[in-house]
This record gives structure tokens, C-alpha cells and sequence, in this order.
């Protein structure tokens, strides 16, 4: 009863702080000038993507389990991109991809990037030379990263300016302060991390007392997990409009994610930790790839219409989904 109240409580946190925090980003990319695409993606990002980090790292520095905080990664990357689809339903106006601004399509980029990466890492193994105990690619993820980051920005400032020239941009948030706006999202931002840093352990929990077995259920509950601070936050920043903000802010946790496999990395000291990882995480990050592909040509296409609920991109969307799910059971 104890693991049933507390995941219970530890998800109502979640739900209501990420309804929050999406609101106060936005606020916070209206007043700052930063710009919902960038926003998304290194503030609510790097929020929303903290359970992955802790998990990893308690992965390989107490459990020794370094497939886990693999898995847990590539998985959440996998799901990122289907919460892109499950938006496109919720959004019944117009595909949501003609809706996103496409400078999301930057973002969706440098993700494609660090997964390819991280596949040719996979597969190569230990044919690639180490850094101490670290994988040079870790090195890269970083970098990646950091560039990424600036680079989106840049190109945001661009377009907002440009945006300001054409035509006044009529502000929604005139009566909240900057700092109001900081202050609330940071407070937000702690119960969101806190929350979902215990449930991947309730989770499991969960699957032990059941008795469904933790390797199968608590695995799934673990990526699960992880991931509701996207989906919340993601649905809610969609529910006020702020398409841009939900977009950004899955590709931006894609990057995110990667860059937590270095953190991982450096907390593994056996070696390189994609050395150690199965080789049937190509199969998540080549999904991921597709996936992402799927979402910048619909991004770049721009679809006016949709056929039933779902844009054609989020049909494809969901398929690779469906087919990465078939391949990983029948190679388990």
C-alpha cells in the first residue's frame, strides 16, 4: 500500500508541477526573448530529463548494471519521439507539424547526430580506443551539446527579430514579473526533479511485491517513469498553444539524453560504457533516427490536413514505434 501511495503522490506531483512549469516557461521564453523553440529545449529539457540522469547514474555506480542506464536512455529517446505523435491526436486544429516552428528542425538534427553516434559507438565496441576509462564519444556528446545549445539560440534571436519587424508580437503574459515567472518555474522545477527521482524505485518495487518480475515490468516501469515529466510537460505546453514549447522541449530531451550517456560514461569506471552495453540498443537508437527523420520532413513538408486523427508523419511515427517494440522482443 505504502509503494501504491507514494507512486500515486510522487505522480500527482508531477502532473501538477509540470502543468506549471510549462506555464512559467513560457512566460519565461515571452519575457526573456529567448524564444519557445530554445526554451523548450535547454530549460524544460534538461528539467523533464533529470530522473534519466539519476537513474544512470545510480545504474552504473551502485547497481554495476551499465544496459540499464543504456536502455533507459535510448528507451526514453524511443518515447520522446512517440509523444510527438500522441500530441498530433490531441491537437485537433492541424498537424501538429505544421503548427511547430521550423526551427525545431535544428534540434531534431543535432539529435539524428549524437544517435548515430552513439549506434556506429555501439556496434564498433571495444575496437574504439579509450580516454582513461571513457569513450572518446562522450568527449563529443558534450561538445555536441553545448553547440547545440548555442546555435538554436542564435538562430531563435534571429527569428524573433525578424518577427518584431514584420509585425508587433502581441505579449500574453504583460501582468506577470520576470521574477515571478523564475521563481515559480524553479520551485516547479524541484518537485518535478524530486517526484520522478523516486519513481523508477517505486517501480520496481511495484513489480517485486506483484510478482510480474522486475528484469521485464521493472524495466518498462523504469522507462516509463522516466519519461512522465515529458509527456505532462509536453501535453500541457500544447494544451496553452505553445506547440513550439512541447516540440522543442522533446528534441531537446533527446539531446539531453545523449548527454547523460557521458555523465553515465564517467561514472562508469569499468571502461567504456557503450563497450559494456548490448548490441540490441542499435535497434532503440536507430528508431529514435527514423523517428526524428519521420518529424523533419514532416516539420519541412508542413501537411495541411490530416487523414482520421493522425497526420501522415505521425502515422510513420508510430509504426517505427510499433516495429522497434516487435524487434526488441523477438531479439530479447
Amino acid at each position: 500500500m505504502l509503494l501504491w501511495l507514494g507512486f500515486i503522490i510522487c505522480t500527482a506531483a508531477i502532473v501538477y508541477s509540470g502543468i506549471k512549469l510549462s506555464k512559467y516557461g513560457d512566460i519565461i521564453a515571452e519575457k526573456t526573448g529567448l524564444g519557445r523553440a530554445w526554451t523548450g529545449m535547454v530549460l524544460m529539457a534538461s528539467v523533464t530529463s533529470l530522473p534519466e540522469l539519476v537513474t544512470g547514474i545510480s545504474s552504473v555506480t551502485f547497481a554495476g548494471v551499465p544496459d540499464i542506464a543504456v536502455g533507459d536512455v535510448l528507451g526514453s529517446c524511443v518515447f520522446n519521439m512517440l509523444i510527438i505523435a500522441l500530441l498530433d491526436a490531441q491537437y485537433r486544429i492541424m498537424p501538429i507539424s505544421a503548427k511547430a516552428h521550423q526551427g525545431n528542425i535544428l534540434s531534431a538534427a543535432f539529435g539524428i547526430l549524437l544517435l548515430s553516434t552513439v549506434s556506429v559507438s555501439i556496434f564498433l565496441g571495444n575496437y574504439i580506443a579509450s580516454l582513461g576509462w571513457i569513450g572518446p564519444y562522450s568527449i563529443f556528446f558534450i561538445i555536441i551539446y553545448l553547440v547545440a545549445m548555442r546555435l538554436v539560440y542564435f538562430y531563435e534571436k534571429k527569428q524573433i527579430a525578424a518577427l518584431m519587424k514584420e509585425k508587433a508580437v502581441e505579449l500574453r503574459y504583460r501582468d506577470i514579473a520576470t521574477r515571478t515567472a523564475v521563481l515559480n518555474y524553479v520551485m516547479n522545477a524541484i518537485i518535478v526533479i524530486v517526484a520522478a527521482t523516486f519513481l523508477p524505485k517505486i517501480g520496481e518495487g511495484i513489480a517485486e511485491i506483484t510478482g510480474l518480475g522486475q528484469t521485464f515490468v521493472g524495466n518498462i516501469f523504469v522507462a516509463v517513469s522516466t519519461s512522465l515529466p515529458e509527456v505532462v510537460v509536453s501535453f500541457s505546453a500544447v494544451k496553452m498553444d505553445a506547440v513550439d514549447l512541447a516540440v522543442g522541449n522533446l528534441f531537446g530531451s533527446n539531446i539531453f539524453n545523449i548527454c547523460i550517456l557521458a555523465i553515465d560514461d564517467i561514472f562508469f569506471i569499468k571502461g567504456p560504457i557503450l563497450s559494456y552495453a548490448n548490441q540490441n540498443h542499435i535497434i532503440s537508437a536507430l528508431s529514435a533516427i527514423a523517428m526524428t527523420a519521420i518529424a523533419v520532413i514532416g516539420l519541412t513538408y508542413r501537411a495541411e490536413k490530416k487523414q482520421l486523427f493522425l497526420a501522415w508523419d505521425s502515422m510513420g511515427i508510430v509504426l517505427i514505434y510499433i516495429l522497434n517494440l516487435i524487434l526488441l522482443y523477438i531479439l530479447k
